[in-house]
């Protein structure tokens, strides 16, 4: 036995009758929210390159996987060999190049292969008429994304079928045009438009970021850990005044906040984070 057919046998023993009460109650719904914390522990090992704590978080969202589909295999909807076998024959059709007669080799032509595979394999769905049309090209950008991925995932999509700047240069003056739009807007009060114009902005940034071959979450994830870090040292300063946090006015925590930016030790820790 493999140690992941062991793993597929632990976690039918959990959901037998004779099993874990609190395994048995579980439903794909209920599972939900573990499922998108795990995938998030996942990423926060890659970025932490923690070797030990990504393996464990790995094994983590792998036991979810298993675990959606025992339940699946309950209700006869399918079984985890019905997953293997789906991702493994899909990973043989959209790459041509390895398993065919496709002459794509550079990563750009293997990207919009696959886009176009992926677009026939809809298509031809069962349910679907010969007639009908094939729908929009963005039809599939999920919306159970977080805002920035989604907003990077679309603009990388259309940039595949050529919709897409040609030079960085390009994409930082549309980055100062929503700048000044967004300015005009507060100017005017106008809550609405700069609701539209602030997502115009963030939108512009993170095509930005694409373009700079950059992923716009993790930049941010980024600067946000930067920030806690900083701010802690912030708050450490302050107690060594004997003062605290909400008793301070901003030009004295400005003052701070510039001698901790200018501090060689100021980069990001995880025991900064963590404080």
């Amino acid at each position: 036995m493999t140690a992941f057919e062991r793993l597929c046998e632990i976690v039918a023993k959990l959901r037998a009758p004779d099993g874990c009460p609190w395994d048995r109650e579980q439903t794909h719904e209920s599972l939900l929210p573990a499922l998108i914390e795990e995938a998030y522990e996942v990423a926060g090992a890659v970025r932490a390159n923690d070797s030990a704590n990504f393996r464990e978080e790995l094994g983590d969202l792998l036991l979810l996987i298993v675990m959606h589909a025992e339940i699946a295999s309950e209700s006869d909807r399918f079984d985890i060999n019905g997953v293997l076998k789906d991702v493994t024959e899909k990973l043989i059709r959209r790459h041509p190049h390895v398993f065919g007669n496709s002459d794509a080799r550079e990563s750009g032509a293997v990207l919009r292969q696959w886009e176009s595979i992926k677009r026939a394999e809809k298509a031809g769905k069962p349910g679907r008429n010969a007639g009908d049309a094939d729908g929009h090209y963005l039809d599939d950008l999920p919306l159970a994304l977080p805002a920035l991925m989604r907003a990077q995932k679309a603009q990388s999509k259309v940039a595949r079928v050529n919709f897409d700047w040609t030079e960085v240069r390009d994409v930082i003056a549309k980055v100062e045009e929503e700048i000044q739009e967004l300015k005009q807007a507060v100017l005017e009060q106008d809550r609405k438009s700069i609701e539209d114009e602030v997502g115009d902005l963030l939108f512009a940034v993170v095509n930005l970021a694409r373009k700079c071959k950059l992923d716009a979450e993790s930049a941010l994830q980024g600067a946000t850990d930067k920030f806690v870090a900083r701010f802690n040292r912030l708050e450490d300063e302050l107690q060594s005044r004997g003062k605290k946090l909400g008793e301070v006015d901003i030009a004295e925590l400005d003052a701070i906040w510039d001698q901790i930016k200018q501090t060689p030790n100021a980069e990001v820790s995880e025991l900064d984070v963590g404080h």
